[in-house]
């Protein structure tokens, strides 16, 4: 599409593992939408599949492209070549697509820092949404981020709708809530149909899903990245629990589709998530709650058990038994371990005492 000097900018970060399969149709949508100048970052977290290799080859037009048949809007290809623009140097003067290798994989909040890092580099750019590498945007969504009205642009997170691609019509997220006893995370309107739901009321939304979430400039120089030591899962509730009296803020024009769950197996209101997922999901949990809430942590725990007895009464031993190896600081099921990479598995299982340490590496300290 061709731009205006007056359109609004946005710097978008997308994080890939192993997403050869869906990043090129998110990709295109981007590239489908009008009247915004659109900076995109892909950081790849060290993907086996070659999803570098799929945009790369993708760019240069080897490989014409066509949508998927169930895509909810139509999306023609974009036109090719496409430059993807080095990480070394000055930022590019106009809209480009830059391809980070990550030399291992650090988890997903490494992978947004290392984007954040790099569109914080252009002076132009106030906003930076963090979007997930399995969904599809329509056109209209990125002016909605870049161009939606905030007093002196003084917000932390900006939101919009969440939903499912399959079916197109169920919400998965409208924000999210953290239960301050259990520290669990509930994301409103998680279900409901999209065309019959009104917008929520967003004064007691926690955080903004890291699916799709905006950050604003000032919140990301003055608070500093996201935290790296979750690896998976709940870095973006620390991150929205360190705002301070920053607003969240929310976008009803703004909506995606998400696949949910492609690369490591997260759960759907369809199926159970993957040991892999709720051994990093609970971890998350209880490294959240030793953070923010630590007198709760008991509450925390007997909901552990909680939840693992229920695991088993279904027939999910390994799912029940790696929330407890998470739950209570237990090494890793070995299944899970072997998920990852050596180099990955020695950032993704180091211990943490209190959280201190970790946070303040994820803001550039000694």
């Amino acid at each position: 599409m061709p731009l205006c000097a007056s359109d609004p900018t946005l710097g978008v970060v997308i994080v890939s593992f192993n997403s050869a399969d869906v990043i090129l149709d998110c990709l295109e949508s981007l590239l489908a939408a009008p009247g915004v100048a659109l900076h995109i970052v892909v950081v790849d977290n060290a993907s086996t599949d070659g999803t570098p290799e799929v945009i790369e080859d993708w760019a240069a037009g080897h490989t014409p492209y066509s949508a998927p048949a169930d895509l909810p809007f139509a999306l023609p290809p974009a036109p090719k070549p496409l430059h993807l623009a080095a990480a070394a140097g000055p930022p590019p003067a106009t809209p480009a697509i830059t391809l980070l290798r990550a030399p291992v994989n650090g988890g997903f909040a490494a992978g947004v820092n290392l984007g954040l890092a790099q569109l914080a580099r252009h002076p132009g750019l106030d906003r930076f949404w963090v979007l997930n590498p399995d969904s599809v945007v329509p056109p209209e969504t990125p002016r909605a981020f870049a161009a939606h009205p905030v007093p002196e642009n003084r917000f932390a997170l900006m939101g919009g709708r969440v939903t499912y691609l399959d079916p197109a019509d169920q919400i998965q997220s409208d924000g999210g809530t953290i239960n301050r006893r259990t520290g669990v995370t509930s994301n409103l309107n998680l279900g409901r149909s999209f065309a019959a739901t009104p917008t929520a009321d967003h004064a007691g939304v926690d955080f903004i899903p890291g699916s799709s979430m905006v950050a604003s400039r000032l919140f990301y120089e003055t608070v500093g990245p996201m935290a790296e030591d979750y690896f998976l899962y709940y870095e973006e509730v620390d991150w929205a629990l360190r705002r301070g009296d920053l607003p969240l803020v929310f976008c009803p024009k703004a909506r995606i589709y998400h696949h949910a769950g492609t690369a490591i197996g997260s759960a759907t209101l369809a199926r159970v998530g993957t040991p892999f997922s709720i051994y990093f999901l609970q971890r998350g949990r209880i490294r959240c709650m030793r953070r923010f809430f630590p007198r709760s942590l008991p509450i925390a725990w007997a909901f552990s058990l909680a939840k693992a007895a229920q695991y088993l009464l279904k027939g999910h031993a390994p799912e029940a038994c790696a929330l407890i190896a998470a739950s209570f600081g237990l090494p890793p099921p070995a299944k899970v371990r072997a998920r990852l990479s050596p180099e990955a598995a020695r950032l993704a299982f180091a211990r943490v005492s209190d959280g201190r340490v970790s946070d303040e590496r994820a803001l550039g300290k000694d």
